[in-house]
């Protein structure tokens, strides 16, 4: 009797030792996969806000050469947005929401992601305020969309067979675009570590060069998307916040193969910016502006002299 006795004592500790146990274990077991990061490939688009549909046509049609393939409308018939097409990938958008003459031009910036809801899940994860689902856009796509530490509208997109820019793959790509790349898209930031920590430590953008009005300041700073070649641009030390040095500071930039190629194509178009020079980076540049003082960088891919103020990384 005393073994018997032994024996049940020792199954009934097995038995509580594993309900002690088991919960810690389902724990592990059931415990969240830590979500990885889907590859973020470029820049997709920049947003502009004007107060001129028919003057911002004809610079980014007749000027820039750039098609317009399609547009959406609000429920009430009216124009929501209209497209202008740089390639396959990209785009401008510009929207008919510049309702008073200080309003910002830019309405918000996007990069394109090869899973939009894997995206908005790793941002989750890491403490970001995402949007609870993923949506379908009215142009058939998903995308979400994120307020940056400094409140611009940050847009992610994922193309989707059967939507409005897949159809248009090959489609609407003249040859009198000034230029078939967006390179990158800048915008004003104040807080530099607030930014770094939203788009280099979790998203996973890679800084690689600063360079300043001096040798000693660092009034812009590049970080290129972490599976791609474009990059975005903070631009610091702003003073003056005027339209013109907003819409200065809040652009975007198109490579070209010659500026003075891209020069004499607008002058013949009916534009009269001033001439090319070579930037603090060392790149041949020419700045033109769209009718509501967005400034549009035309820039040459390669640095025809050393770069200022830090080394430029491949």
């Amino acid at each position: 009797m005393r073994g018997m006795r032994l024996v049940y004592l020792s199954v009934l500790a097995s038995l509580f030792a594993g309900v002690l146990l088991q919960p810690s274990s389902l724990n592990a077991a059931d415990s969240p996969k830590a979500v990885a990061r889907p590859p973020i490939v470029g820049v997709a688009h920049i947003g502009l806000n004007t107060d001129d549909m028919a003057a911002a046509r004809h610079f980014y049609t007749t000027i820039l050469g750039y098609q317009e393939p399609f547009s959406l409308n609000k429920p009430d018939g009216s124009l929501m947005l209209t497209y202008f097409k740089v390639n396959d990938h990209q785009y401008v958008e510009v929207f008919p929401e510049l309702k008073t003459p200080d309003q910002l031009r830019l309405n918000h910036i996007c990069f394109e992601t090869t899973n939009a809801e894997q995206l908005r899940s790793y941002l989750a994860s890491n403490g970001v305020t995402v949007p609870d689902k993923v949506a379908t856009g009215l142009d058939g796509n998903l995308s979400f969309e994120i307020r940056d530490p400094e409140n611009h509208l940050i847009e992610f997109v994922q193309y989707m067979p059967g939507s409005l820019h897949s159809k248009s793959f090959g489609k609407f790509l003249p040859e009198a675009r000034v230029s078939d790349h967006i390179i990158h898209v800048g915008f004003v930031v104040k807080d530099r570590a607030a930014e770094d920590h939203l788009f280099k430590d979790i998203l996973g953008f890679k800084f690689f060069w600063q360079g300043g009005m001096t040798d000693t300041r660092a009034d812009w700073i590049d970080m290129r998307v972490p599976d791609g070649s474009d990059w975005l641009e903070y631009m610091m030390n702003l003073k003056d916040e005027s339209v013109h040095t907003l819409g200065v500071m809040n652009h975007l930039a198109l490579g070209v193969p010659s500026t003075q190629a891209g020069y004499e194509s607008v002058v013949s178009r009916g534009l009269s910016p001033d001439k090319p020079k070579i930037g603090r980076d060392g790149k041949w540049q020419l700045n033109l502006y769209d009718p509501n003082s967005t400034r549009v960088e035309l820039m040459e891919p390669k640095p025809v002299q050393p770069p200022c103020c830090s080394p430029m990384l491949p």
